[in-house]
């Protein structure tokens, strides 16, 4: 046990990176547990796995299930994005004994885990006006419990340290953790396929799987509020409203982040229809268990060699060019992806599982594509701290709560409209549904689902490149940034003891 208390309090950082450094492994492996909780939600709620049991469970009694699932989802999630912001002030706003952030993290969790369980409760026998009405009022319920816990975590990593090495480092490691926690529940519901029960019982393995998270979440969360620090500097005077929103248009590079996610929305219709490939075009609906599983390594390399990487690169380091590289690989890796399963995929017999050779390709291709996803995902999200250092740069505020909201607002975006747009397209390309077993689908579905999950990713990786070349903050510029920060907050605390001395 001492061995073990004395790894959590030693620092993960432990070489001289020229500025102080703040993280004890205690701190980090806590905060990144809540990640691996709010992976959990989202796992359950915002992935593939919803889409399908809206469609082929909760709504499979309706004239068109697509298009009802499509229009509660676009309109829920529009919702949720807006609800963003409105948190992010919130955050900003508030001043407690416990932080910022720390206090909705001990009680949101709670309430996530109570929606997340009602939301699976949905039967499909119940009247279908009933299920549409259940459904819409969860799904805004769980938009607000979520949002209540997801801005203030995203907000403490930008709070918990100033140290940009360590705060990749931490990004790293709750990037790990999360892929492990928040994969339980799509590994559950994905290897029900392989058991008896739950092989014809699909609404129970959900509500199985909720129930499993639910406790997770809570008991995950707890650790973090009671092992996590605010650090930053906050003034006693809350910004008002109008001038949380009025820092947004002068934060140019958050506004370049902004709409590279925009056009990431392309890139994540893939995984909205990822269940509808596995079940309807390789036609073997236990591959999705595979397809989930070897996404892992993406998760695993990005959060271990991201932080060596740039740690490695010391001054030589710039997120913007890390960034487009990834972009780059993965375009060409969704060009070959096409090529190499084009003949396997959209030329076997009808009806007919893909050969193990065509399944052999996919996995690989879905483990090589996720490399770059995470690898950029994870820079990412030191770009969103570079952009809140930005701000206190250029103003002297500094709001971590309405920046990373603008950030969530976007993901939420990405979620509603690129699940909107599969399913859409989907409904309109002719998709059958079905609840369980395999049917054969048009051609123009499987073409349409083809396009969506090899080709179209490319074209948004394509177009994110547009808005990172106007992104201007390199990495000696946000050094230099850091540098005067610190200058500035030593001068005002340095102000502030003379005036504390002249009063006495």
């Amino acid at each position: 046990m001492g061995k073990i208390k004395s790894f959590l309090d030693s620092k993960i950082v432990k070489t001289d990176v020229g500025e102080e450094t703040y993280l004890t492994w205690r701190e980090t492996i806590s905060y990144a547990l809540g990640r691996g909780a709010q992976g959990m939600n989202t796992s359950m709620t915002s992935s593939k796995y919803v889409n399908y049991f809206l469609t082929n469970v909760l709504f499979k009694k309706l004239k068109d299930p697509m298009g009802t699932a499509s229009t509660i989802r676009l309109f829920c999630g529009i919702f949720d994005a807006i609800n963003d912001p409105i948190m992010g002030v919130v955050v900003d706003k508030t001043r407690t004994k416990n932080g910022q952030m720390r206090p909705y993290i001990k009680w949101a969790p709670l309430f996530v885990s109570i929606v997340m369980v009602l939301f699976f409760i949905g039967s499909a026998d119940a009247p279908p006006v009933v299920n549409v009405i259940y459904t819409t009022f969860l799904f805004v319920m769980l938009d607000v419990t979520y949002t209540a816990f997801d801005i203030p975590m995203g907000a403490l990593a930008f709070s918990i340290t100033p140290n940009g090495i360590e705060r990749t480092k931490l990004f790293g490691v709750s990037s790990i953790v999360r892929s492990v926690v928040g994969a339980l529940p799509q590994v559950f519901v994905a290897g029900a396929a392989w058991l008896p029960y739950f092989r014809d019982h699909t609404p129970q393995a959900y509500l199985t799987s909720a129930i499993i998270s639910a406790i997770g979440i809570f008991f995950l969360t707890r650790l973090t509020y009671k092992n996590t620090r605010e650090r930053a500097h906050h003034s006693s005077d809350t910004p008002s409203v109008k001038e949380c929103f009025a820092l947004l248009f002068k934060n140019r590079p958050l506004l370049m982040l902004f709409l590279g996610n925009i056009f990431f929305v392309l890139c994540k219709v893939a995984e909205q229809v990822s269940f509808y490939f596995v079940a309807d075009l390789m036609f073997n609906l236990k591959y999705n268990a595979v397809i989930d599983v070897v996404k892992f390594p993406g998760f695993l390399l990005a959060g271990v060699f991201v932080p060596k990487i740039v740690e490695k690169l010391g001054k030589k380091a710039d997120s913007r060019r890390f960034y487009q590289v990834c972009c780059i690989v993965a375009i060409g890796l969704h060009i070959l992806f096409a090529v190499f399963t084009f003949k396997g995929l959209l030329q076997k017999q009808p009806g007919t599982s893909v050969s193990l050779l065509t399944g052999v390709i996919i996995a690989f291709f879905t483990c090589a594509t996720a490399i770059p996803l995470e690898f950029k995902n994870l820079i990412q999200k030191e770009m969103e701290a570079e952009t809140v250092d930005y701000i206190e740069w250029k103003t002297g505020t500094r709001v971590e709560g309405i920046m990373l909201s603008i950030m969530s607002f976007t993901g939420k975006i990405e979620n509603t409209v690129s699940s909107s747009i599969g399913l859409a397209i989907l409904g309109w390309v002719g998709y059958k549904s079905h609840t369980e077993g395999s049917l054969i689908q048009p051609d123009a579905t499987n073409n349409a689902l083809f396009f969506l999950t090899t080709l179209l990713p490319a074209i948004g990786y394509l177009l994110m490149l547009v808005p990172m070349h106007f992104y201007n903050i390199t990495g000696d510029g946000h050094r230099k940034m850091i540098k005067e920060i610190n200058e500035r907050r030593e001068k005002r605390q340095q102000e502030q003891l003379e005036k504390q001395t002249e009063t006495a």
